[in-house]
């Protein structure tokens, strides 16, 4: 099992870049040109994304009413029905190699909700799991979806937390193809609690969480660094 975990913190990134980037990575994982597990932290502008499940009748909203929020819209590999990405929401992407773990995808989306609970947990929101249903919970409140691929056990995609996003946006599409789903953030659940720098704090404990759950030592490096190491 890879004892490091490489964690990658992109910044705010376009939708497409950010796909690029996990998908070449995914490549070098699988070839063994990287040799330890990658988690990328990233914050996009507004998204809408569909995967393999998605039913049109869950993106209600128009070309125009897309449009006039400027929010984009892209249809890709991972599994899962529609869902959005945005500013105020801390979007992960585990590039992980299973056969170093555990070859069971069903396993792995058990062991990103827990990481996501934990990190929650550590602000005073109590996260729990819906039975048949991927993501976290807050009572019937859900805060953070999950949707990932997986190629010869290397991992890519991920999961989306609702840190402190403008909920607004979900009326655009039926979240997850969940029909009546109530969508939350960390800052509506906490409100006046919440910490002062949320987003730093939930960033800390998502990576904190990510390495106790998975049993590695988190290494914070950049880009830059990993990519270097494809060309050698």
């Amino acid at each position: 099992m890879s004892g490091d975990l490489a964690v990658v913190g992109l910044g705010r990134m376009a939708y497409e870049d950010a796909l690029e980037v996990q998908r070449g990575l995914a490549r070098a994982r699988i070839d063994k040109a990287i040799e330890r597990d990658l988690l990328l932290l990233v914050e996009h502008p507004p998204v809408i994304t569909t995967g393999r499940s998605f039913q049109a009748k869950h993106l209600p909203a128009t070309p125009d009413q897309l449009a006039a929020r400027a929010v984009a819209l892209f249809d890709v590999e991972r599994g899962g029905d529609v869902t959005f990405h945005g500013p105020g929401q801390l979007v992960g992407y585990p590039i992980y190699d299973l056969a170093e773990h555990k070859r069971d995808l069903h396993w792995f989306l058990r062991q990103i909700e827990a990481c996501l609970i934990q990190a929650v947990a550590s602000v005073g929101i109590v996260g729990t799991r819906r039975e048949g249903l991927t993501g976290v919970w807050v009572d019937d409140r859900k805060i953070a979806s999950i949707g990932i691929h997986v190629k010869q056990w290397v991992t890519w995609h991920g999961f989306a937390l609702n840190v402190a996003t403008d909920l607004s946006y979900y009326d655009l599409i039926v979240p997850c193809g969940i029909d009546g789903v109530i969508m939350t953030s960390m800052q509506k659940e906490l409100d006046e609690r919440a910490p002062r720098d949320l987003w730093g704090r939930a960033l800390d404990e998502v990576m904190l969480a990510f390495a106790e759950t998975f049993g590695q030592t988190p290494q914070a490096t950049t880009l830059k660094d990993v990519e270097a190491l494809l060309a050698h």
